[in-house]
């Protein structure tokens, strides 16, 4: 082969490996920098995204409040533990609402302490002095008994009366009628404004 071929050759083998590594060049240069996170801030997000969700919490199923961490419970509609409720927030009993809360009334109140009105009962030795166990709202609360003059009229049952009581006149005193008396078979409308039915004492 003469000089002259081979020096031909070696520049067409020089000018293709230079396109190719150009072409490299470009590809490499083309893809996006990613550098890694470092530090601890980097460290911390690795972990947590390691992390198994049953140690925070987090959409765990359960049957009972043991199966979740602490400041959870278990929502047993649903069989998930669930973070714990602050007050005023919608509970359906006790566990789901944080220390010191009771869960009344759909939501979680001030734990009132056990005698004084408005506090959880069974029966009316439950409650104090003047006071009787009777249905709030469909929970059995103490309530305070009624005065003299005020309205004390029932029915002798039905929806009304058994999500609403009032207990009975304070003692020494006795439900009567100041006018015509109330038909009691009739359904029964509280209207404690317009009723003849109040606390009165004995006649003498």
């Amino acid at each position: 082969m003469s000089p002259a071929m081979r020096f031909l050759q070696i520049m067409c083998v020089c000018m293709f490996m230079s396109a190719v590594e150009a072409r490299i060049w470009a590809w490499m240069l083309s893809m996006p920098y990613s550098p890694p996170k470092e530090g601890p801030v980097g460290l911390k997000e690795r972990e947590t995204e390691t992390q198994p969700a049953s140690q925070e919490g987090d959409m765990v199923s359960c049957e009972h409040d043991r199966a979740c961490g602490k400041g959870f419970s278990c929502d047993r509609h649903f069989g998930l533990c669930v973070p714990l409720r602050q007050e005023g927030k919608y509970c359906r009993r006790d566990a789901q609402c944080v220390r010191g809360l009771s869960c009344m009334f759909g939501k979680c109140i001030r734990s009132i302490p056990v005698g004084q009105e408005g506090a959880r009962c069974k029966v009316d030795k439950d409650c104090g002095s003047s006071m009787c166990c009777a249905r709030h709202h469909g929970e059995m609360v103490c309530k305070r008994r009624l005065v003299l003059g005020e309205s004390c009229f029932v029915p002798d049952g039905g929806l009304a009366f058994s999500i609403n009581q009032i207990c009975p006149c304070d003692e020494g005193l006795l439900c009567r009628g100041n006018g015509q008396p109330q038909k009691r078979e009739t359904d029964f409308v509280y209207q404690p404004e317009t009723t003849t039915w109040t606390c009165q004492g004995p006649k003498l």
